[in-house]
């Protein structure tokens, strides 16, 4: 009895390490075993990634985003489909799925731009406006989280307009849609 142990013992721990490393060796490269055509599942998996892909095999615009985004966003029912796929981007970010409408400009594949230092365009624009009080995101660009306004030619930060995930996107245009 003690010999078949030791026998059984000695080929399966061997498998068992083999399949642990494996699985381990997989994910620190970021493989994963197996493919996922639903990005719930998939988001699960990966945790956090920025430009869905591989191990995901699923439709470019999942229809679970899509219909999600309709209601977070606020979206028409009238909108046009075409035109709501056409700018609706998703993601993951700890675990979770998460979507962006662009709409009217909105910075969905962005990082945000958190610098409290102004930028040529913004200095050179309270130069021309040495007193506005407000500066417009034509110039101060779509990505900033900040107000900005010229206080004597001099750019000043107003306050602190938006907020940014753990990811560095503006976490107020996104919205997570694996929630009921």
């Amino acid at each position: 009895m003690f010999r078949w142990v030791m026998y059984l013992a000695a080929c399966v721990f061997p498998l068992l390490a083999t399949a642990v490393g494996l699985a381990d060796e997989a994910q620190n490269k970021g493989k994963y075993l197996g493919a996922f055509n639903d990005p719930v599942a998939y988001c699960r998996v990966v945790v956090n990634a920025d430009n869905p892909e591989e191990p995901y095999i699923g439709p470019a615009k999942p229809q679970m985003v899509l219909t999600g985004i309709y209601l977070a966003a606020g979206i028409s029912a009238g909108a046009p489909r075409d035109w709501v796929a056409g700018g609706t981007f998703w993601r993951c970010m700890d675990g979770g799925v998460y979507a962006c409408f662009i709409g009217a400009n909105l910075p969905c594949k962005e990082k945000a731009n958190t610098s409290k230092e102004p930028s040529e365009a913004i200095t050179a624009y309270c130069k021309s406006n040495p007193v506005s009080k407000s500066i417009p995101a034509v110039v101060t660009g779509r990505v900033t989280i900040y107000e900005w306004h010229c206080e004597n030619s001099v750019p000043e930060i107003t306050r602190q307009a938006l907020q940014v995930d753990k990811r560095g996107f503006i976490a107020n245009y996104w919205y997570r849609m694996d929630r009921p």
